[in-house]
């Protein structure tokens, strides 16, 4: 039987509960519809979290998208309305909900929205840029 579109986020433990870390993922076929005309509007949505307890699911991600199809939304609303439901669900340290929409009118708009655990502020970033080159000669 094909898959339906869901409302329902599932979740998993997180395997490395005890580091920070990022997961990235790219999401190109969002559509929903335009809540004035009914037109369809096309986005990416760039998801970017560091997990706590629980990991998003992403077969049930995919079928939660799906469900915006044939939905009417402003595009500021559904993109905090995607942030708050998985935030909801995963309670992560970190999410930000990135949504290019595709043109219309002669304007891109991009919407990005944040979430923050209480508390929580990310370790400092590592360059490893500042160390110097090591020479393969010996001397």
């Amino acid at each position: 039987m094909p898959s339906a579109p869901a409302k329902t986020l599932e979740t998993f433990d997180n395997p490395a509960p005890h580091r920070d870390y990022q997961i990235h993922m790219e999401i190109p076929e969002f559509t929903c519809l335009c809540p004035k005309t009914g037109q369809p509007d096309f986005a990416t949505l760039t998801l970017d979290y560091v997990p706590d307890k629980r990991c998003v699911e992403l077969k049930s991600l995919k079928l939660y998208i799906w469900s915006f199809r044939d939905e009417g939304h402003f595009h500021e609303d559904v993109t905090n309305r995607i942030l708050d439901d998985l935030a909801r669900v995963t309670k992560p340290r970190f999410m930000r909900l990135t949504a290019r929409f595709y043109v219309r009118g002669g304007i891109f708009t991009n919407v990005v929205a944040e979430h923050r655990k209480k508390g929580w502020t990310p370790a400092a970033p590592v360059s490893l840029a500042e160390f110097p080159a090591q020479s393969n000669t010996r001397g």
